[in-house]
C-alpha cells in the first residue's frame, strides 16, 4: 500500500524558514515525479514544487520560485521542501503527491502538514 506522510509544518514567523518532509512507502517511485502542493484557507489546491525521483531534475510553480526547494533522499524514501523567507500568505495545509512520469495527474496523495505564518 502507497503511502506519503508529510511531517515538519507548525506556526513560524514571517522571515522564518521551514523544511517539510514527506516519507514515501509502499512502491519503487523510480519512475515517478514527487510533488508539493498547497491550499490556502478558502482557497483551491495549487502547485508548489515538483521533482523527478530519478534524475532529480525539478521544476516551481512560479509563486514560490526563489524562495522554495525541493530535494528527495532515494536512500531513505523522502522527499522534502525547504521553504525560506516565509511570508503570511504562504500559510497552507501543504500536501506531497506523486505521480507516474507518462501521467499528469497525481495519483497519491499524503494528508498534508499545515505552515501557518505570523505576520
Amino acid at each position: 500500500q502507497v503511502q506519503l506522510v508529510e511531517s515538519g509544518g507548525g506556526l513560524v514567523q514571517a522571515g522564518d524558514s521551514l523544511r517539510l518532509s514527506c516519507a514515501v512507502s509502499g512502491r519503487t517511485f523510480s519512475s515517478y515525479v514527487m510533488g508539493w502542493f498547497r491550499q490556502a484557507p478558502g482557497k483551491g489546491r495549487t502547485f508548489v514544487a515538483g521533482i523527478n525521483w530519478s534524475d532529480g531534475s525539478t521544476y516551481y510553480g512560479d509563486s514560490v520560485k526563489g524562495r522554495f526547494t525541493i530535494s528527495r533522499d532515494n536512500a531513505k524514501n523522502m522527499v522534502y521542501l525547504r521553504v525560506n523567507s516565509l511570508k503570511p500568505e504562504d500559510t497552507a495545509v501543504y500536501y506531497c503527491a506523486a505521480r507516474h512520469l507518462l501521467l499528469r495527474d497525481y495519483s497519491y496523495w499524503g494528508p498534508g502538514t499545515q505552515v501557518t505564518v505570523s505576520s
